[in-house]
């Protein structure tokens, strides 16, 4: 059996905002052309998993390493370098207002990797027609389009580099079922055509249950299951049951403030 090479490697890592512990201890491999989904509820430390990761957070102890290099506590230029293997789908698609459709999609070759405005806007149309928007609607403004249009935007921008690395942050939050189904197969056929690796996050069982190749649950800072995707359903995790199948009665509990 062929052994899973390491594409990013998670060890021990903690992080704290005073007294709160986010991240305690946190360990998880992803392994290299997989889609791997961390599920976990709000506030469990999904995004700020995510921003340690890019770099965004320094964990308080811990190893992150990309490739097999550590980039726990490396200078800038080492780490823009790491991170030019990732592409980035953001929660709210995160567009530039003042830049038209296409300009949003290329920002990364224009900016990042000094690519003409010319090579760029082929690209970026490209893109964006692997994701089905239009020449007609690359050429409008963030604020001319749909919700589910932006994310195709900024789905197309995240792959225009052609990265190794992908990452998807809610990628189906405040899109209706239909339109989170079609981002859901459009994250899957991406991932696939680029032969990319993938991390996403999500609380959103169908778009994990689509996209992933294996899931990992987050709970109070720690990886508590870990797993094929076919096997969740059957893991004899009470945290895990509850979460996946909604039930308000179970071991998590909610907090709610009084009012």
């Amino acid at each position: 059996m062929t052994q899973k090479k390491n594409k990013i490697s998670i060890k021990n890592v903690k992080k704290t905002f005073g007294s709160k512990i986010v991240l305690n201890g946190l360990n998880l491999d992803l392994f290299s052309g997989e889609s791997l989904v961390v599920i976990g509820g709000s506030g469990t430390g999904k995004s700020v998993l995510l921003k340690n990761i890019l770099g965004l957070l320094e964990p308080d102890s811990g190893s992150i390493k990309i490739d097999g290099s550590e980039i726990v506590g490396i200078n800038s230029k080492e780490k823009e370098k790491t991170l030019s293997k990732i592409g980035m789908l953001f929660q709210n698609a995160a567009l530039f207002d003042s830049l038209s459709v296409w300009e949003n999609v290329a920002f990364p070759l224009i900016q990042g990797k000094k690519a003409s405005k010319e090579m760029a806007k082929i690209a970026a149309f490209e893109k964006l027609k692997a994701v089905g928007l239009s020449e007609e609607v690359a050429e409008l403004y963030p604020v001319e389009i749909s919700g589910g249009m932006k994310k195709r935007v900024g789905l197309a921008r995240a792959i225009v580099t052609e990265p190794e690395v992908l990452f998807f942050d809610e990628p189906t939050t405040g899109l209706d079922p239909i339109m989170g189904d079609i981002i859901n197969d459009l994250i899957v056929s991406c991932v696939k055509t680029l032969g990319a690796t993938a991390l996403s996050i999500t609380h959103d069982m169908a778009s994990a249950f689509k996209i992933a190749d294996r899931i990992a649950m987050l709970y109070q800072g720690k990886i508590i299951w870990v797993g094929e995707t076919k096997d969740i359903r059957n893991t004899g995790n009470d945290y895990v049951e509850q979460f996946i199948n909604g039930r308000a009665n179970g071991p998590i509990k909610m907090e709610f403030r009084q009012i």
